[in-house]
């Protein structure tokens, strides 16, 4: 039997004690455990540089106060979890000998208390600058610097940049006069001037995104659509720099020269252009950032082309092929390579056949192609646009009827009296006869047609769809109905690309496609739609007329009225078109606007407490705590419903009744 040899420590003897024999002491005053990032920095500082400061222990006795060889950790306890990762990582042994201190006089509660009370940490800055020294003196890189801190790379970035800011801007660090937000708002650009010039301009107590603002106003922002269009790589290559934001998620980012991103865009959307027009025949095709306005250019569509038996049994056989291989892989995560290439075969066979449509050959001959910039950031090419002088000259008006009209006093004078005048079966009828008697005709024929609502109804959409779909020139109808489309653009630069222009937009090109090529031939096909298809085709029409714009030269209080009734009857709810940014209202209404929205949306001490903000300030704070409320100006509310008016009381009707 071995006999244990009792150790006798004195208070402050300094000793190594293996690893697995370190506790945690149950009388240490921390009582929340050591977050995880805590400890891997930790870890990864003793790997490099062991402990730099022996914990302090007491030894563990049993119930009867004899030693039992362990223990316990006074202060120190985060070093003992790291090294017990680092153990557990077989990094170092378990038995790994730690030196540590010896404490028999103090209260352990107290003394570990103490250590993490009395205890003041490093100033950030000087944090910021010895990372700096570090790379700088000692040439380390931000892994390297990371690895031996127990932190990512991109902190160690992050804090590089902090350590090369502006001295002046470090020393109101140092002394409280700017916040650490303001310092990485500052730290986007590694330019001392322009450091320093913001901070002449704007002073230290500017909110950061206002500093931010104000350090990038020269440059595009990386969302920009120019800067999507374009890429950073391909700007990078063409020696643009980026300027990136190290203190946000996304990275974020900003192409610091505008003229050369500018430059890229016009020449991409030009060989765009060129392609286009080479590819299909077009007779023009022309780069554009927006769409123009007011050229007064006419518009053409696809039509629909017969397919062979041949190409037609050729669709349905891969359609089939790719419907049965989705039923059969369709619950397997991952695809067999051979699977998933005859996908992509397919798609490709099917798109080679291309989607039914063509445009004749004649208007791709005298017709031409815009390629817009998206405000997505990606190309949209807008076909079939027709200038006027390559319009096709209109065709010679018919003849009125079964004899020529004259005008009065032209031939067929009153034969004097007495006499009979000349028979000629083949006389022209005089004007103001021709006049009267299609006035007749015209009085019974709308008679008629208030008769049978079929037709009426037919009627009401050919007129509307010949405006729609066909130029002024070719729109034969009898009808007086004028449709006339607001320019929406005018009023909101980029409406087009938002939820409702695109959806218009592709429901129109899907009608366009429809309707016959020839105008002459739409009054066949709207009579041969069905109940249902004349109903829509006569909403989305009736859609492209509305105009609810609230100009100030032009006022219509009984349209917008109707505005109104008509959102209130779909039931129209706009926070799913629309939402509150300084682009779109914040920054175009004054500061108590702002408040009132805020006040509305959030509570009034959100409102006071950015009310006293320069204006710009307080839009850009407002977006962020309007995000997601769902609020709206009251122009975009929904209407009040208009009330009924009250039945008449019965004795109010019988003396109405009686009145009557």
């Amino acid at each position: 039997m071995t006999q244990q040899i009792e150790v006798i420590h004195q208070d402050g003897d300094v000793i190594d004690v293996p690893l697995n024999r370190l506790k945690r002491s149950p009388r240490n005053a921390r009582r929340t455990p050591h977050a995880q990032a805590d400890i891997e920095a930790l870890a990864a500082s003793i790997a490099v540089k062991g402990v730099l400061q022996a914990p302090v222990v007491e030894p563990e006795t049993d119930g009867e106060g004899r030693p039992t060889g362990g223990y316990l950790v006074t202060i120190g306890e985060g070093r003992r979890l790291a090294l017990g990762l680092l153990a557990q990582r077989k990094r170092i042994k378990k038995t790994a000998p730690v030196r540590c201190v010896v404490d028999l006089s103090h209260d352990p509660h107290e003394i570990s208390l103490d250590e993490n009370v009395t205890r003041a940490g490093m100033h950030p800055a000087d944090q910021f600058e010895a990372f700096r020294r570090l790379a700088e003196d000692r040439g380390l890189s931000a892994e390297e610097i990371g690895a031996r801190f127990g932190v990512s790379a991109q902190v160690v970035r992050q804090r590089l940049r902090l350590g090369a800011v502006n001295p002046v801007l470090m020393e109101l660090y140092r002394a409280g006069e700017l916040t650490l937000d303001q310092m990485m708002a500052f730290a986007v650009s590694e330019d001392h001037d322009r450091q320093a010039q913001v901070l002449d301009q704007l002073g230290a107590h500017r909110p950061p995104y206002l500093i931010r603002r104000a350090m990038t106003e020269a440059k595009v922002s990386a969302g920009d659509r120019r800067a999507v269009f374009i890429g950073a790589e391909a700007y990078g290559e063409a020696g643009g720099t980026i300027l990136r934001d190290l203190f946000t998620e996304d990275g974020g980012g900003w192409f610091e020269d505008p003229a050369l991103l500018d430059r890229l865009v016009a020449d991409k959307l030009d060989g765009i252009a060129e392609a286009v027009r080479l590819k299909e025949g077009w007779k023009w095709a022309e780069p554009h950032i927006d769409f123009p306005r007011a050229l007064g250019l006419a518009r053409v569509y696809p039509h629909p082309v017969a397919r062979s038996e041949e190409e037609t049994a050729q669709i349905a056989a891969l359609s089939e092929e790719y419907d049965a291989l989705v039923s059969q892989w369709d619950a397997v995560e991952e695809l067999p390579p051979e699977i998933e290439a005859r996908f992509k075969e397919i798609d490709a066979a099917l798109d080679a056949f291309g989607d039914g449509t063509a445009y004749d050959p004649q208007e791709i001959a005298r017709g031409g192609v815009f390629v817009i910039l998206g405000q997505d950031g990606v190309a949209r090419i807008e076909r079939g646009l027709i200038r006027p002088e390559d319009l096709p000259a209109p065709e010679p008006e018919p003849e009125v009827g079964e004899t020529e009209v004259r005008a009065e006093g032209e031939g067929g004078e009153p034969a004097p009296e007495g006499e009979e005048p000349e028979e000629d079966c083949g006389a022209p009828l005089s004007e103001r006869l021709v006049l009267d008697l299609t006035a007749q005709r015209t009085l019974a024929l709308g008679d008629a047609l208030a008769a049978n609502a079929t037709v009426a109804l037919s009627a009401v959409v050919h007129a509307l769809a010949l405006s729609a779909f066909y130029p002024a020139y070719e729109r034969p109808t009898c009808l007086e109905i004028k449709s006339v489309s607001a320019d929406l653009d005018g009023h909101a630069p980029g409406i087009d690309d938002t939820r409702a222009g695109r959806s218009v937009a592709e429901r129109h090109a899907a009608w366009a496609g429809r309707v016959p090529k020839a105008a002459d031939d739409l009054w066949s096909f709207v009579q041969g739609l069905t109940a249902t298809d004349l109903l829509d085709l006569l909403a989305h029409c009736a859609s492209l007329t509305v105009n609810a714009v609230r100009a100030p030269f032009d006022r219509k209080p009984g349209a917008w009225a109707h505005a109104d009734r008509l959102a209130e009857a779909v039931d129209l709810d706009m926070t799913g078109y629309w939402t509150p940014t300084v682009a779109s209202y914040l920054g175009r209404v004054t500061k108590g606007r702002i408040a009132e929205a805020v006040r509305e949306a959030v509570s009034d001490e959100a409102a006071e407490r950015i009310g006293g903000l320069k204006k710009s300030d307080m839009a850009s704070e407002a977006e962020a705590l309007l995000a997601g409320t769902g609020w709206l100006p009251p122009l975009l509310r929904k209407p009040v419903p208009v009330q009924p008016a009250p039945e008449l009381q019965p004795e109010a009707s019988n003396l109405t009744e009686q009145a009557a």
